[in-house]
């Protein structure tokens, strides 16, 4: 179907049309033109279940794309309303038309480019013709669903309408209403399932709390008394100190007995006498310890002037008072042979009265120090 302007030309018997749009006719060239397009978007992969996502369980915010002037976003609004109310972003678009299918596409990919986007996208539509929902089968819309980084729910339609986008968004509703419910969960049945929780929780502890007070209790029965504990060591106790009196005085006449037998050995003549004779066997080890000592000193005085004789006639120093010296290089190490000896080296001669520095010339058979 070719829409435009007829217009003629002067002078002769000609008309013309300027086309401003054109469709295909019918429904059933829609419908060859809409598999067409559905193969090739399918072989490209967009319809792959992999490429689907989750749908956020509780999302903090979500975006609708949609007429702002429709039945469908007032039911939407409202099923959110009754079920747990969050935060909307609605962005106005049409939905049908000539431009409808560029204005969705850029409505998607606005929500995308947000700083902070919604966590949920409802694209929704009521029910209509073919030609009507034409516009979520353009390839435009259906590649913006494909990039969107955004989870999306399609809701195009009623139930047996379907479209392009159906088969690659994220999640497809078969109406408005239903895409809200998908959207987020009953808050009435989750304040319900808090409630069950914290109710089994409290049960939980208190059995918890129960089985432990019957398990201290059960072992408390199978301790003992304090005062049953403390009964044979209190029956000690008074035994011991009913012995005690009678236990001290016996001490008391044993120690007597035997310090009354040791007195008697102990006068003071007899300590006297022994003192006596303690003192003249002191005296006794005193000479001999003295005279011991005498003898060792002796005997040790003769053994180191020996030794001192030995060392006197082994000493260097005794063979240089008899005419030889010791001579030594620049090292003081002992020059024990004329070979050894290189020209201009460094030597000291030591005598018997002291010590000279030399410098060696050459060698010959008589050698010459300077």
């Amino acid at each position: 179907i070719a829409t435009g302007k007829i217009t003629s030309y002067p002078g002769k018997s000609a008309y013309q049309i300027v086309i401003d749009n054109i469709e295909p006719a019918g429904v059933g060239a829609l419908m060859a033109l809409l598999e067409e397009r559905r193969k090739k978007l399918m072989a490209e992969g967009l319809f792959d279940q992999s490429r689907k996502r989750a749908i956020p369980y509780l999302p903090r915010s979500i975006g609708v794309v949609t007429s702002p002037t429709g039945a469908v976003i007032r039911d939407i609004l409202h099923r959110l309303e009754d079920r747990f109310p969050r935060p909307v972003l609605v962005w106005p678009v049409r939905v049908q038309g000539e431009t409808a299918g560029a204005e969705v596409a850029n409505a998607i990919r606005g929500f995308n480019a947000m700083a902070n986007p919604p966590d949920v996208l409802i694209i929704a539509r009521g029910g209509g013709s073919l030609e009507d929902l034409w516009p979520f089968n353009d390839e435009i819309v259906v590649r913006a669903v494909a990039d969107s980084n955004i989870p999306i729910i399609s809701a195009i339609g009623h139930e047996t309408d379907t479209t392009l986008i159906d088969h690659v968004a994220d999640w497809r509703a078969p109406t408005p209403t239903a895409a809200a419910e998908k959207a987020v969960p009953v808050r009435a049945d989750l304040v319900a399932e808090l409630f069950s929780l914290a109710a089994r929780q409290r049960r939980a502890i208190t059995r918890v709390l129960d089985e432990r007070k019957l398990q201290v209790e059960a072992a408390g029965n199978m301790l003992p008394w304090p005062e049953d504990i403390l009964a044979i060591s209190r029956q000690r106790f008074d035994n011991a100190a009913s012995r005690l009196p009678g236990s001290l005085s016996t001490n008391v006449q044993r120690h007597s007995v035997a310090l009354a037998r040791i007195a008697g050995r102990l006068s003071p003549k007899s300590l006297t006498e022994r003192v006596r004779e303690r003192g003249k066997r002191l005296v006794d080890l005193q000479g001999r310890s003295k005279r011991s000592l005498d003898v060792l000193v002796q005997k040790r005085r003769a053994s180191y002037q020996a030794e001192a004789k030995l060392f006197a006639s082994l000493n260097y120093k005794s063979v240089l008072a008899r005419g030889f010296a010791v001579i030594r290089d620049s090292h003081q190490k002992p020059v024990r042979a004329a070979n050894t000896v290189k020209p201009g080296q460094g030597l000291s001669i030591e005598f018997a009265d002291g010590t000279v520095d030399v410098t060696a010339e050459k060698k010959s058979a008589q050698p010459r120090l300077l």
